[in-house]
């Protein structure tokens, strides 16, 4: 079905006219329609406006104007990001104002020819969630409606693992792009800090804060992160078969092996995938990185205390308006001050510089997402702070780039490794993960739906 076509093959359908980008939106269109009600990831859909745009897309390829790899393809856009003339609701109540003009990475996306289909739920400003007393329901895990999606980037997978577009723009302070991708099972992809613009996102902890991309495969990922990249960085797409030959892969096995809440689906699924890896031609090798628990407690201080900062005059001009878990969430940094701060930056420094000495031994490191699969909804109901054990903070922290993939299944549900590269090196993260997926049968699972 056109809805299923990877980016890749409808646009080689839609140069060589055997597809229009107004058919794939239509089918996207109905996808949704068809879906959207069990699942709750969009949290508005702009059918006419995603109409006319194809409709443009298809007369401008008619008339020789190709805009690139994403020319005519439906993509959606989580509710964090500015889309100009609707509020950017962030899956609040607090009243917010329409955005003026694009955000960035929306504006490259329109640039690059791309159909923007709606706006995909949030956790609340992206924080923690989901939040059953919101007017946007939370998204539903398409694996299981009783298991949390993931957040923040709640929506965006859940519209790219139910089947409703092949990509979607994320933001990940602390795993939010590549934690949802690990529970739904597809690819979430955290660029390094500064590749791409903040402009125009709503933001949660600057220093933290990253645009990312939700997607079916890693290449999906990469030729989306190239449309909204600055210049003057390294193509991410471009693997095209190279395989993981001669690649080198530390395993930080240790890293979360040991640890009570590891899963032991997820420690085998690991240990598979290193082992695939090998198979297909990567070297192996173990690395130690430092102990998580205080550079996780340091990248958390910093985030506490720079959401708090960003939300203080919103908090002061309608707190009412807060769900209780967010707002809880940012309060969170209260009583953090300047000498607090500056010595988490401290030692997310010294995390960073010891995963520099590591990875110039090795080109990825592999190491878990998070530690078990998606836990149950019912775990937050009531405002519960329930607790996801992951392996993703730090690296926001760091600034390292990093792609969760989908590794295999525990009790049902999926569950996704985490490859991390030297800064900049997204070229090299997107070629061991398409080595990996064609390694394995992960990248081609998709829920019963």
């Amino acid at each position: 079905m056109l809805a299923d076509l990877p980016i890749a093959e409808a646009g080689r359908r839609l140069r060589a006219g055997e597809a229009t980008s107004l058919g794939l939106t239509e089918a996207a269109l109905d996808r949704i329609a068809a879906r959207d009600g069990r699942l709750s990831a969009f949290a508005e859909v702009f059918g006419e406006a995603a109409l006319a745009a194809a409709a443009a897309a298809d007369a401008a390829l008619r008339g020789g104007a190709d805009l690139g790899p994403l020319h005519g393809i439906p993509v959606a856009i989580k509710d964090v990001i500015d889309i100009a003339g609707r509020p950017t609701r962030a899956g609040s109540r607090v009243p917010m104002p329409a955005a003026a003009a694009d955000a960035a990475v929306t504006g490259r996306l329109r640039a690059a020819g791309a159909v923007i289909l709606g706006a995909v739920a949030t956790y609340e400003f992206a924080t923690v969630g989901p939040d059953e007393g919101l007017p946007q329901p939370p998204a539903c895990n398409p694996w299981d409606a009783t298991r949390i999606t993931g957040g923040s980037s709640s929506g965006s997978a859940a519209a790219v693992a139910g089947g409703m577009v092949r990509a979607s723009l994320g933001t990940d302070t602390g795993g939010s792009v590549r934690a949802p991708a690990a529970y739904c099972g597809v690819v979430g992809l955290k660029p390094t800090r500064g590749r791409v613009p903040l402009a125009g996102v709503l933001p949660l902890a600057p220093g933290l804060d990253h645009v990312g991309v939700i997607a079916a495969t890693a290449a999906e990922a990469a030729a989306v992160l190239d449309a909204i990249s600055d210049p003057g960085w390294r193509p991410a797409a471009g693997a095209d078969g190279a395989g993981v030959a001669g690649i080198t892969v530390g395993y930080a096995r240790g890293w979360f092996a040991d640890d009570p809440a590891t899963s032991p689906g997820v420690l085998r699924a690991l240990d598979d995938a290193a082992s695939a890896l090998s198979m297909a031609g990567a070297r192996i090798l173990p690395v130690d990185l430092p102990g998580y628990a205080m550079f996780e407690t340091a990248a958390a201080l910093i985030l506490d205390a720079e959401a708090l900062a960003s939300h203080r005059d919103r908090i002061a001009a309608a707190g009412p308006a807060y769900g209780t878990p967010c707002l809880r969430s940012l309060l969170r940094g209260i009583g953090l001050d300047a000498g607090d701060v500056a010595a988490a930056w401290e030692a997310a420094r010294l995390f960073g510089a010891r995963l520099d000495r590591e990875l110039g031994r090795v080109d990825v490191i592999l190491t878990a997402t998070t530690l078990a699969p998606a836990p149950p909804v019912a775990a937050f109901r009531g405002g519960a702070a329930a607790w996801t054990p992951m392996r993703t903070l730090p690296f926001n922290a760091s600034g390292h780039p990093a792609i969760a993939l989908p590794a295999g299944f525990d009790g049902g549900l999926p569950v996704g490794l985490q490859l991390v590269a030297p800064h900049g090196a997204e070229d090299v993260l997107v070629r061991v993960a398409e080595g990996f997926e064609r390694a394995t049968d992960h990248a081609v699972a998709r829920p019963p739906l």
